[in-house]
């Protein structure tokens, strides 16, 4: 962050006294928000550290609603499908508790959950003509203590569906790194 302002200051985006205002506000900032705001104006919304998205809650109505990238995860948040398609990609995403609730209501729509890795999913709710499911490598609610947090999901499905999904690794090396090794 202070790189980003010395770097606009440099090229003239800022004045010295900008600079240093900004500066200093950066270095007393106590969230992540605050610091997103100072630099909000000097570069495009892809090159800022954190995406801020406008609402807390996320809803597609007849829609699609997507959020990626590094953003910041609520403790707790609704989502709602209604005839559309949300999908919440977590993988680079700051979660603010090791515990992350998300109250998903899918009525003819979908949510998709990718989750990051060592992350347990605990899918909890009801389904009316609709699909629960929690697929890929994560891990499971039991074994919350040694991973890097749970993601419970409360569910209420009519003809709609929730999905958690883990990554999967690779599972082919490259033929290059097989001939580094001495393999074939």
């Amino acid at each position: 962050m202070i790189t980003l302002l010395a770097d606009a200051a440099a090229d003239g985006r800022l004045t010295m006294d900008e600079h240093a205002q900004r500066t200093e506000r950066a270095l007393a900032a106590k969230t992540l928000g605050e610091l997103t705001r100072l630099t909000a104006d000097l570069t495009l919304p892809s090159g800022q550290p954190i995406r801020l998205y406008p609402r807390r809650s996320v809803t597609a109505a007849f829609a699609r609603e997507r959020r990626e990238g590094r953003w910041v995860v609520p403790e707790t948040f609704p989502v709602t499908a209604f005839f559309g398609d949300v999908v919440l990609d977590m993988r680079n995403a700051i979660l603010q508790s090791k515990r992350t609730t998300i109250f998903v209501t899918a009525i003819g729509g979908q949510v998709k959950l990718i989750v990051p890795d060592g992350v347990a999913v605990e899918m909890v709710g009801r389904s009316f003509l609709g699909v629960r499911s929690v697929r890929g490598r994560a891990i499971p609610a039991g074994a919350a203590g040694q991973n890097a947090g749970v993601i419970e999901v409360r569910t209420l499905t009519l003809g709609g569906a929730v999905k958690a999904v883990a990554p999967r690794r690779a599972r082919w090396r490259p033929a290059a790194r097989r001939r580094s090794r001495g393999g074939p």
